[in-house]
């Protein structure tokens, strides 16, 4: 079939949560992942895509803004998307684009203030009246005509919102006993006896090693799914051109799925993938590195100066035959999130609107399981954390069954889906177009930054990528990191203050400037001399 030139083409954006780009069978196949290895079959897998932050709220809004976490305002966990700013969704809709957001948000916190109003927030999110009534009275929302959200990990007592009202449509009416118990919910109900049982790790998200009780049809993943589908059935069906972003909530801890996804893996198939801390390699690295090996948290006690606490800043000892297990767990997670969109990309085939859709598959940020001794997320920005997996597809289009060593990053997400469109590129985002370079096979850009501003002032570190060097520079303290990732891909040697590299370093610091002197925004025209 050739591609539908009468109007511009349909975007499929699928995102996972917190995947690491080891974690899919073109490039491990220890896990199974038969959809998306079908999609890079029919399109191209970069090996090189980095997000602009290592945390939900700050990527997933450079994805809708392309703009990067500093300029957007969404700097950290926590914060607020400002709703003023212009959207990807927005500009589609000059161009007749149905858009729709169904998954995780996360644009907004779980507090709501007189300074910060959020409905993603308690108790609001709880309010399955409001949610049922949202979509018409607060749409479009960050630029989507249609909304069904929940803002949930697992079974985190942040559950509610879309995916409460699809439970109880289900017949699912005892929904909070399979999620941690919320203190002040209204109803009273404070057990949930059907829900994992947490086993604390400092904050990493294990949960008792058994299959959670929640039915797999039932599950938000089958959510997600189910109601991708329905999105492109109601655009079809309106004959219009469609947006959807289907976002995923997992791979993220904590680590639960139910079967037959819990059982699809043995912990001892995990050894080869679960990473381990290389005796001396923090000896060269900032403080808080060899922090994570000792015991507690009180030497990072300066990185919460606001009390609301700073993901990773406390020690990631675990034991590594339970991490196997939590493992085992995760990419279970992941092939669970497979087959829904194994079942999305049939339903485009059936539609025959696939050749007519471009299709990109990535993650808002990766995830340590072990590597370097660490667990989940931190402000440690090795490749496993900031690195993600990027896959796009557009028969006709983009080559297919190919891979690209190319630098990318997901802050032009949003100019190249504007560009797909046939719309030209807004002069206020940050990102470029990839669209050009996804087609011809070349570099779009030589350079990925990576921003890290977790706390107002005592976590604040920025990477600059390039094909063979990575620099990270740590605010206010002098202290820096600098890798080969050539002759060094496991970044065992910092070598930031080693003589013999300080030509390196230097030409990596210029770098860092020119490139984020390029990224300047300049959000209006300059209409004449003065």
């Amino acid at each position: 079939m050739s591609r539908n030139t009468t109007r511009p083409p349909n975007v499929l954006l699928i995102t996972s949560d917190q995947q690491h780009f080891g974690a899919l069978g073109s490039v491990n196949p220890a896990i199974k992942t038969p959809a998306l290895d079908k999609l890079a079959s029919r399109g191209v897998r970069f090996d090189r895509a980095y997000c602009p932050n290592p945390t939900c709220t700050p990527t997933r809004a450079s994805i809708i803004t392309g703009l990067y976490p500093s300029a957007h305002g969404a700097y950290t966990l926590g914060t607020k998307l400002d709703e003023r700013i212009p959207t990807l969704g927005d500009h589609l809709r000059e161009r007749g684009y149905l858009n729709t957001l169904v998954g995780k948000a996360h644009f907004q916190p779980l507090k709501n203030t007189a300074d910060c109003a959020s409905i993603e927030s308690y108790p609001l999110l709880r309010d399955l009246d409001f949610w049922r009534g949202f979509n018409g009275r607060g749409t479009p929302w960050y630029g989507f005509d249609h909304v069904e959200t929940c803002r949930n990990h697992t079974d985190e007592p942040h559950v509610g919102q879309h995916y409460a009202i699809w439970m109880e449509e289900k017949g699912l009416t005892n929904w909070r006993d399979y999620f941690q118990p919320w203190k002040l919910d209204p109803t009273g109900h404070r057990e949930s006896p059907l829900a994992p049982r947490d086993i604390e790790v400092g904050g990493a998200g294990f949960r008792e090693y058994a299959p959670w009780k929640l039915p797999h049809e039932l599950h938000y993943t089958a959510w997600t799914g189910e109601r991708t589908i329905a999105a492109i059935d109601r655009a079809h069906e309106a004959d219009r051109p469609f947006f959807i972003w289907s976002s995923y909530h997992d791979p993220h801890p904590p680590y639960a799925v139910p079967d037959p996804w819990f059982s699809m893996y043995s912990p001892d198939s995990m050894e080869d993938f679960v990473g381990a801390y290389v005796d001396g390699e923090f000896d060269r690295m900032p403080p808080p590195y060899a922090w994570t090996r000792e015991p507690g948290r009180e030497k990072f006690a300066w990185m919460n100066e606001d009390g609301r606490g700073s993901h990773g800043c406390h020690s990631h000892l675990h034991d590594r035959e339970m991490l196997k297990k939590m493992c085992a767990v995760y990419f279970g997670m992941v092939s669970f999130m497979d087959h829904w969109i194994g079942r999305t990309l049939d339903r485009l085939e059936q539609l025959g609107q696939l050749e007519n859709t471009l299709v990109v598959f990535t993650s808002d940020h990766g995830h340590f399981v072990g590597q370097h001794g660490l667990i989940a997320k931190g402000p440690f920005h090795y490749e496993d954390v900031i690195r993600v997996p990027l896959i796009a597809s557009m028969p006709g289009t983009l080559p297919q069954g190919t891979t690209s060593d190319a630098i990318q990053s997901l802050v032009d997400l949003a100019p190249t889906f504007l560009d797909a469109a046939g719309l030209p590129k807004r002069i206020d985002m940050q990102g470029k177009s990839m669209l050009p370079s996804w087609a011809n096979g070349s570099s779009g850009r030589d350079h990925a930054i990576v921003e890290n501003h977790h706390n107002a002032a005592a976590v604040h570190l920025r990477t600059v990528v390039t094909d063979r060097y990575k620099l990270t520079i740590w605010r206010g303290h002098g202290w820096g990191e600098l890798f080969d990732l050539k002759n060094d891909p496991r970044e065992l040697r910092n070598l930031f203050d080693d003589p013999a590299a300080r030509e390196v370093r230097d030409a990596m610091l210029r770098k860092f400037i020119d490139a984020d002197l390029e990224r300047e925004p300049a959000p209006q025209p300059r209409v004449t001399g003065a």
